[in-house]
């Protein structure tokens, strides 16, 4: 019994220490849930709205580079996310159960990575997810809102407030592994809004008044080439997670092969959705695909659906955007917890409740106000995108695997990452530059505080 007690500790990663577990790590990242409880994790950190500019970067690359790409990065992620699991699954096994991104970064390339460069980028990369989420969910209420009084004065900055109070106060759930239920009712809303998106795409596609279709590239040839290295990174961004270690911390031990069907049930769900929304949407709209699908369905001067189709969409929406906010806020949790809670003392105790409820809600607080001042935060978005998503879900996967299990540079596994990882580079670079000439093109409608 002393020797399995001693093994469970290890993949805990109790290997030398109890203090080894800050407060973060014991009370955010509590190994306790199962591979289904994962499979829900995944699929809200990976399926969100962000799925309704698929169509438009479709319009970005063309039927056959678009669909390809759409694939290819679905293939590349799962794989890369498949790495970054047998690689935490070794090191756990060998007693160092790795629970963070920058952990992973601090022991396997050296304490620098972690602290200067992976940490702060996932941190980036999760806060900015949730600013983008708060801007969303306001943009949907606002959209609510206005089917139904169309002249309404109520402004954008109004609907993100009235939208922050439900992430204020689910943000105080004390633990990653408490979002499970939460997380399912998201798996079961992408999935609605995603069948009602893909019903309504056919719909208006059939319809008598179905819109001119045109799948030619438009603009000069510079714009279709900058276009398409902009559908590329809004794909790779739309697969993005940035959170995988995170996630398989929830995992009870032992964990060998959860994390595997957890990623397979999530991407059974990314089929379905990812490739119905961008087919059916390009399908209908061609290079008319604006970039939210939702836009196109408004029409130009009345919409194209019924108001109650419209409104059950933005519902699904918008309910499904609570879940993405409070899973990437758990990154910024974890580390409030790190820096302000006791991990000697009860997780429920008025010593650690208190600071756990006035930085998470600072959190939050401060979330919103971005989110207000800056609605046009989406473009800022694809450029973190570009810096951040790729090399935390494309790069480092791939190292990570190579450093860790150093295959035969013969081998094709060694080639096979590094070329990935070299393409992937390549991305980031050509990705940043055309997020940096779209920001500029758009620094003309950018307004503190706009009502757009």
């Amino acid at each position: 019994m002393a020797i399995d007690i001693s093994t469970a500790d290890k993949e805990r990663g109790l290997s030398d220490s109890p203090e080894e577990l800050d407060a973060g790590a014991l009370f955010v990242l509590q190994s306790r849930g199962s591979w289904v409880h994962c499979g829900f994790h995944l699929t809200t950190s990976i399926v969100g709205p962000v799925i309704f500019s698929l169509p438009f970067a479709l319009a970005l690359l063309g039927w056959v580079p678009g669909v390809v790409y759409v694939a290819t990065a679905a293939l590349v992620t799962f794989y890369a996310y498949s790495l970054l699991s047998a690689v935490l699954e070794h090191h756990a096994k060998q007693g160092k159960r790795l629970l963070r991104f920058r952990d992973m970064a601090t022991h396997i390339l050296g304490p620098g990575w972690g602290t200067f460069f992976v940490g702060p980028l996932q941190f980036a990369i999760c806060y900015g997810a949730v600013i983008a989420c708060t801007l969303l969910g306001g943009q949907s209420l606002k959209f609510i809102y206005l089917l139904y009084h169309p002249k309404g004065r109520m402004q954008l900055y109004q609907f993100i407030i009235i939208f922050s109070t439900v992430p204020l106060i689910l943000a105080q759930t004390p633990s990653f592994h408490s979002l499970r239920h939460i997380n399912l009712v998201s798996l079961l809303l992408c999935l609605a809004y995603s069948i009602c998106v893909t019903a309504g795409s056919i719909y208006i596609g059939k319809s008598k008044d179905a819109p001119f279709r045109d799948y030619s590239m438009n603009g000069s040839q510079l714009n279709r080439v900058f276009g398409a290295f902009n559908g590329i990174s809004i794909i790779s961004t739309t697969f993005a997670s940035g959170i995988i270690p995170e996630i398989q911390a929830t995992i009870a031990v032992p964990v060998k092969g959860k994390m595997l069907k957890g990623l397979c049930m999530c991407y059974g769900v990314i089929i379905c959705t990812f490739f119905s929304v961008a087919i059916s949407g390009y399908w209908a709209f061609g290079n008319q695909s604006k970039g939210t699908i939702l836009s196109n369905f408004m029409g130009d001067e009345m919409p194209l659906l019924p108001t109650w189709f419209l409104l059950m969409i933005n519902i699904f929406t918008l309910l499904q955007l609570i879940a993405v906010t409070l899973i990437y806020l758990q990154p910024t949790n974890e580390v409030f917890e790190k820096w302000f809670a006791n991990p000697k003392m009860d997780q429920f105790s008025t010593r650690n409740i208190l600071p756990r409820l006035i930085f998470r809600s600072l959190s939050v607080i401060t979330a919103t106000t971005l989110a207000t001042m800056l609605p046009f935060f989406g473009d800022i978005m694809a450029l973190f995108g570009a810096f951040g998503c790729i090399p935390l879900d494309f790069i480092l996967p791939m190292v990570f695997y190579n450093v860790t299990f150093k295959p035969s540079k013969q081998s094709m596994v060694f080639w096979g990452n590094t070329l990935i990882a070299l393409v992937s580079s390549g991305l980031v670079a050509v990705g940043a530059v055309a997020s940096v000439r779209q920001i500029i093109l758009d620094a003309k409608t950018y307004n503190l505080f706009a009502n757009v």
